[in-house]
């Protein structure tokens, strides 16, 4: 009988520490057991048809999870650190990418340590495994709670953007994301009390810059900013960029 091969597992910590889903779902439990990459999950990084569906990247990160868990559940904090971990334990913390010196204007490789990518600091105390957090508006003092968005969500308004584009030829705006982020309007949960609060021009820009920095500043997430030294000795701050290669280091796809 051939041996049975096994592939070494890791657990993942997730930035929300699981407090944004229900006590029923895995996902509560803070952690997500995840496999190192394999010769698989690469066919399907390199996959034509998935790429051109931009479906690679989806399909590879479900073949990798060992938890049983939906994966449309996760937030979208929470799948952005799974990403970081599927490539570091794809192929290591170190990532090369190619950055102009702003001293120099000279294009140089710099190493980027991805394991010195940290959570973002968000008081977790908001969430006890409920994905709602309430927020009064500072001009109208109007009360709205809003969820943290998942992977699901973010594919409702993918597909709604794509209708409105089709039908109206033009895009979505920071309204379209707003009417399926907010949960209530003054104790209303109705979708059309939502959607009309939006669209009625309730909503002013004087609540919602603030009400969008404050969503941002309580998401659980992993941030892509890290501190860089350059070839004449200098250290700058710099965002990691997510490209192909990101996943497929020297592919040149």
């Amino acid at each position: 009988m051939a041996e049975k091969f096994t592939v070494p597992t890791e657990m993942i910590d997730l930035p929300s520490k699981g407090l944004v889903y229900p006590k029923e779902n895995a996902l509560s439990a803070g952690v997500v057991e995840m496999k190192y990459m394999t010769a698989r999950e690469e066919d399907i990084l390199t996959n034509v048809n998935l790429l051109r569906q931009g479906l690679a990247i989806e399909k590879m990160l479900k073949s990798l999870i060992k938890t049983e868990i939906k994966y449309e559940d996760l937030t979208l904090g929470d799948r952005n650190a799974l990403l970081i971990a599927a490539r570091i334990l794809g192929y290591g913390k170190d990532y090369n990418l190619r950055y102009t010196n702003p001293n120099t204007g000279q294009e140089e490789t710099i190493v980027v340590d991805l394991q010195k990518l940290g959570y973002k600091n968000v008081d977790l105390a908001l969430f006890k495994n409920d994905n709602e957090v309430s927020y009064e508006l500072p001009f109208t003092k109007n009360t709205v709670t809003f969820k943290i968005l998942t992977i699901d969500d973010d594919k409702k308004i993918d597909e709604e953007a794509k209708g409105i584009k089709k039908a109206l030829g033009q895009e979505a705006g920071i309204s379209l994301r707003l009417k399926h982020q907010l949960t209530s309007i003054n104790g209303d949960r109705s979708t059309k009390t939502i959607r009309d609060f939006i669209d009625s021009g309730a909503l002013l820009s004087r609540d919602s810059n603030p009400l969008r920095q404050f969503m941002a500043s309580v998401t659980p997430d992993i941030s892509m900013k890290t501190t860089v030294k350059l070839s004449d000795g200098t250290e700058t701050e710099i965002d990691v960029p997510m490209s192909a290669e990101f996943f497929f280091p020297g592919s040149g796809i």
